[in-house]
């Protein structure tokens, strides 16, 4: 098995690397900056950038599947890049693909028809970066691809536990947390479950 990783130097994107390799999977990273990760027989490392097409079909060519914890940061690098990631799984004949979005793009309970983010249910004052995710979001939904997109909400450090709730579409009601470990793990096992097929999961304690 072959994974394409997106994102890899980030909280969950290494954790989500460290779990493919105790695995034995063959990774394949791209990433800006190589000395933020570790060397490893089954991990190749893609210096370069998602916003570059060539990289990205340098990263994703003979991959299996591909997973983006692609984080935003004040950048538009997730709405940019997420094109390229689609074209070239499109290209190459790969159809899932499983990324890390917020809490912020689910479903709001309140009020129908609009995110989480567009309401008073968000606390999050700005909303940049969950406009970014919902660009990537719909992205995705007008493609063919067999994705998955995993909404944690307050993401604390912290080591996977295996106890927590999930919704499809919606934040589990009155969840406030998710560690790093639970979220890396449940998107890692959720890339060959494929239980969420075109579906936002809203993650939470």
């Amino acid at each position: 098995m072959r994974l394409a990783i997106f994102g890899a130097t980030g909280r969950v994107g290494g954790e989500i690397v460290r779990l493919a390799l105790q695995d034995g999977y063959d990774v394949k990273a791209l990433v800006r900056i190589p000395t933020k990760l570790y060397e490893n027989e089954h991990l190749t490392i893609i210096k370069g950038n998602v916003l570059h097409n060539n990289d990205v079909e340098k990263t994703i060519d003979d991959a299996d599947m591909v997973i983006s914890t692609l984080g935003v940061c004040h950048t538009t690098t997730l709405s940019e890049g997420m094109p390229h990631i689609i074209s070239s799984m499109k290209k190459h004949h790969i159809k899932r693909i499983v990324t890390i979005g917020t809490a912020g793009i689910l479903n709001s309970r309140r009020e129908p028809g609009k995110f989480r983010f567009q309401t008073n249910e968000s606390r999050q004052k700005k909303t940049f970066a969950a406009e970014e995710h919902a660009k990537a979001f719909q992205m995705l939904k007008e493609s063919d691809l067999e994705w998955t997109i995993i909404c944690p909400t307050y993401l604390p450090d912290g080591e996977a536990t295996g106890i927590y709730r999930i919704e499809k579409n919606q934040l589990p009601l009155n969840g406030e947390k998710i560690t790093v470990g639970d979220t890396a793990k449940f998107a890692y096992e959720e890339c060959f479950k494929k239980q969420f097929l075109q579906i936002r999961v809203g993650l939470a304690y």
